[in-house]
């Protein structure tokens, strides 16, 4: 996903050497290896993050694969380089790859339309449904907002096809192709085309193109086939000042913007395909061509003021197909990360100097950014900068706002003041043609919302002021408090109901629930 969270920022201690230059062809790799190995060691208890794994590979080679730490704070268990871990939207670019093999095969153009193969696809306007093509979904730039609509997949039991279906509801944002708006709903789609076109599941055809050819043995695409497995890596994520397993949550519906799992060792394989720009032992898996595709600019992304200052080289940023692009240190980048709930994860490749790493980490948490601008540093000669102490500082103001914006919200709260209503009249069915209904009734004296799509949203209501309850998903530890307001129409009814969950990830203000009985 995102990363959904897939998009955090976080950091990393630099070390010591006062001049850092490129490596040379044939050189080895010994004495940088040992000074990224200590500096990602010394990370992971700098983020206090349980676990992780990192591989790096370099003209077709594994040159380092290290696991640190461990696989869950309860067990100890140790990581290593075969460790599980979920890839999240790292899984993106195998879908975008999946239909460059269709590309190749003329089973489909990149601007074909959408609705050639997915008749029941609808957005928010009749012209931006006809017109989206397959590389509008893979380049992000349909109008909704980052994020918009995945309440409709997350935790719900509504299918692929009925999660697109629903998706028509979404308002968007920006014009169509105007702008950046990362859509995971779009790759969905773009999954369902590869099973419209082939006939085969989408799971299946990445099986038999991607894992079985590159040997990728470990590698599922499912949470359901981790049952049974050995040394899988479990989620984490900070709870009252602690450091928290949390569990797995099944994101089949979703799965081809997210749902590949896998290891470092594994991941390097994938790697070494598109660096080698997609031939694997003498086998064309997908050519040259769809390569250079996949890895042109698509959609034009900033650059803010903080890389301005802190990223002088990068001039430039945007999205291909399934990958983010940019330059750093006179060099092209090619990566991506990945948000699932407790694990991050990132991709990078430098094609120029076939040069390439992963890293996999088990815990809510943007260590994977200090690491990988480190690690580029290391191998292309970037300005020794302290990334951990410049990033800590960022980090710590967003804290402190957040503190303040808290203790905003408690001056602002109204005491003493009490519900218009008996809480029974708060109770009964919710709901919206988008995302379906929720339901308010009171459980041993205490006031619920349970999410009828997502049977794990259990929401607990505590009053707040007035009509306002703070609401509480206690499955979600990911989540923080949000509010949960009863708005009483002409008759002194209540006539909807209004959730507000603040939050990077899920916007809860699109779902409509209206009182229906």
């Amino acid at each position: 996903m995102k990363s959904k969270t897939g998009f955090r920022l976080g950091w990393l201690l630099l070390v010591h050497l006062l001049v850092i230059v490129p490596l040379a062809q044939g050189q080895s790799y010994d004495s940088q290896l040992a000074q990224l190995e200590e500096y990602y060691s010394r990370a992971l208890t700098d983020w206090q993050v349980p676990g992780m794994a990192i591989a790096i590979v370099k003209d077709g080679k594994i040159i380092f694969a290290k696991g640190f730490g461990v696989s869950d704070v309860r067990t100890k268990k140790p990581v290593d380089s075969e460790t599980l871990f979920p890839i999240a939207s790292n899984t993106k670019a195998f879908t975008a790859a999946a239909l460059a093999i269709l590309v190749d095969q003329k089973k489909i153009s990149w601007d074909d339309k959408v609705t050639k193969y997915l008749p029941y696809f609808k957005l928010y306007d009749p012209y931006v449904t006809e017109n989206m093509t397959i590389r509008d979904l893979l380049t992000h730039r349909s109008g909704l907002e980052t994020f918009s609509g995945d309440l409709l997949w997350y935790g719900t039991l509504y299918s692929r096809e009925e999660v697109i279906r629903r998706a028509r509801h979404l308002k968007p944002t920006f014009g169509f192709r105007e702008r950046f708006g990362y859509s995971n709903i779009m790759y969905m789609a773009a999954g369902e085309v590869v099973a419209a076109v082939t006939g085969k599941s989408w799971e299946q055809f990445v099986k038999d193109e991607f894992l079985l050819p590159l040997g990728m043995k470990r590698t599922v695409l499912s949470t359901n086939d981790l049952s049974g497995m050995s040394n899988v890596a479990t989620p984490h994520t900070d709870f009252n000042d602690e450091v928290i397993a949390i569990e797995y949550l099944n994101w089949d519906n979703m799965g081809p913007a997210g749902s590949v799992i896998s290891s470092v060792n594994e991941v390097s394989s994938w790697l070494m395909l598109q660096l080698n720009r997609g031939i694997w032992n003498g086998d064309t898996i997908f050519t040259p061509a769809r390569s250079r595709e996949m890895w042109t600019s698509q959609t034009v992304l900033g650059i803010s003021p903080f890389m301005e200052t802190n990223m002088p080289t990068t001039t430039f940023r945007s999205y291909g197909l399934g990958w983010g692009l940019w330059n750093y240190q006179g060099k092209m980048i090619v990566e991506h990360n990945g948000g699932y709930d407790g694990m991050i994860s990132q991709t990078c490749m430098i094609p120029e100097e076939n040069l390439g790493f992963v890293i996999l980490t088990n815990k809510n948490s943007s260590l994977y950014y200090p690491l990988m601008y480190k690690t580029l540093d290391v191998f292309l000669g970037g300005e020794e900068k302290d990334w951990s102490a410049i990033m800590l500082e960022r980090m710590n103001k967003r804290k402190q706002a957040d503190l303040e914006a808290k203790a905003k919200q408690l001056e602002a709260r109204v005491k003493d003041s009490k519900p218009s209503l008996p809480p029974e009249n708060y109770t009964g069915v919710y709901g919206g043609e988008m995302f379906g209904n929720a339901v308010v009734k009171i459980e041993n004296g205490q006031l619920m919302v349970q999410m009828e799509p997502a049977p794990l949203f259990i929401g607990t209501l505590k009053h707040w002021h007035f009509d306002t309850f703070e609401i509480t998903f206690e499955k979600f530890p990911s989540l923080p408090p949000g509010f949960c307001t009863f708005v009483l129409g002409s008759d002194g009814k209540v006539a909807e109901m209004k959730i507000d969950v603040p939050n990077p990830d899920f916007d809860f203000t699109e779902l409509e629930f209206k009182k229906r009985k």
